[in-house]
């Protein structure tokens, strides 16, 4: 959520800001909103000083006396008035912040402008992808691909986008998990195993609510959501809570599997594991001193990318354009593998900086030394990894003129074996 004082204040910066992310918010009647709320504050506090001011007459005045009888049936008029206001100012607060749930965060200044995807701009490329490699094949074809990955039998037990692991396939995933949380702890985040279904309140504090209602799955009748990715559960453990500064940043690292319906999702983005609605994934996330998020960014980047090198797999970092920056994030980086089988960019990781737009809603908070007044603190968060897809240009780029999988050096120890196998 924006500062509201922002947005009173600078309200063409906002205007400005939507432009750049390329959506559409009638701004005119949040400030409507704001400006009615501020309204009947005045009129509320001009209220309750008739109120105070009535009631100091009143116990001036002997008891019994018409002037004191007088004077408690304007105290009961000015009370009733009190209370109605009171009232509308509540319900006209709630449709405010209801209102400002709606306005996107600021994008950085170094966001480049742009509509689509195609816009992003290649900030780095890692890895040959564009050498002939004769025996890939997408993923799916490979022969005995079902055997491992059964999507067939997942869909009779579940739906479609749901398939079972089996065997080698199994393993594979958890080997990588096991490789992602080891590495990432390595680097100082700290591993949770948290809930993976959260509360309203919850997806409302990380940008989930109101506006990707339509992508989770929701359960009835308590209102819980499967968790889309461990950024929910995660960002939400500190929410009301007020940080010591010397902590920052504190740095976390989950793995949960993740729940997406990915509705309006066709096409060949969704074959065999480009796209699935149950997915594994490790989660990286901080919350750090403003002065410090963008030089954090960088640094949570480079080790999400640092499980791509150590994987061997070609991969190259993009600088999201504005139109095709979240609803929540000021700056976001994206992770994309070389899928050799398929000749084409896999997402394996986005990188993001929220700044404090998250941390308004949840309440994070720090106290600084100097002042000791409490101040939001800014959160980031990025995939460290995401399995389907990091699976699935293992497959592609690995796989073998006999058929088999080259398991990546880093792997063998928590596979067991250099190779996998489909027979």
């Amino acid at each position: 959520m924006l500062d509201p004082k922002l947005l009173r204040e600078s309200p063409d910066l906002v205007r400005a800001a939507i432009a750049k992310k390329h959506l559409e918010v009638d701004l005119d009647a949040v400030l409507a909103i704001d400006a009615a709320w501020r309204t009947q504050l005045q009129a509320v506090e001009a209220l309750r000083g008739a109120q105070k001011s009535a009631n100091t007459a009143m116990a001036a005045l002997p008891k019994g006396t018409p002037e004191f009888v007088a004077k408690v049936a304007e105290m009961k008029a000015v009370s009733a008035q009190v209370k109605k206001a009171e009232l509308r100012l509540k319900e006209t607060e709630e449709k405010f912040r209801a209102a400002m749930l709606t306005v996107p965060n600021l994008p950085h200044a170094s966001v480049p402008e742009g509509r689509t995807p195609e816009e992003n701009v290649v900030f780095s490329l890692h890895g040959a992808h564009g050498e002939p490699r004769p025996h890939a094949l997408p993923h799916w074809e490979i022969p005995g691909f079902e055997k491992l990955f059964d999507f067939a039998r997942g869909a009779k037990v579940t739906g479609a986008g749901f398939p079972f692991f089996i065997g080698d396939g199994a393993r594979l995933v958890r080997s990588l998990l096991q490789f992602f949380l080891e590495e990432d702890g390595r680097a100082g985040y700290v591993e949770v195993s948290p809930p993976i279904f959260v509360n309203a309140a919850s997806a409302t504090a990380t940008g989930q609510l109101p506006d990707k209602e339509g992508q989770m799955y929701e359960t009835t009748p308590d209102r819980l959501f499967a968790v889309p990715t461990a950024e929910v559960p995660l960002t939400n453990f500190f929410r009301d809570e007020i940080l010591d500064e010397a902590a920052l940043p504190v740095m976390r690292c989950a793995y949960t599997p993740c729940f997406r319906r990915e509705a309006g999702s066709y096409g060949k983005d969704v074959r065999g594991l480009n796209r699935v609605h149950q997915f594994d994934k490790v989660e990286l996330l901080k919350w750090v001193h403003p002065s410090t998020s963008y030089v954090e960014l960088d640094k949570l980047r480079d080790d999400a990318e640092r499980l791509l090198r150590k994987l061997e797999l070609p991969y190259r970092v993009l600088l999201m354009c504005g139109g095709d920056l979240g609803f929540a994030q000021s700056k976001k980086y994206d992770l994309e593998v070389w899928a050799a089988g398929q000749k084409r960019w896999l997402e394996v990781s986005s990188c993001s900086n929220f700044e404090s737009f998250q941390a308004r809603r949840a309440q994070i908070r720090y106290r600084p030394k100097d002042t000791g007044k409490p101040e939001l603190v800014h959160t980031l968060n990025g995939s460290g990894l995401a399995v389907p897809r990091v699976l699935a240009a293992i497959l592609e780029n690995n796989l073998q003129p006999d058929g088999r999988v080259k398991i990546p050096a880093v792997l063998v120890p928590y596979f067991g074996k250099e190779h996998l196998s489909f027979a």
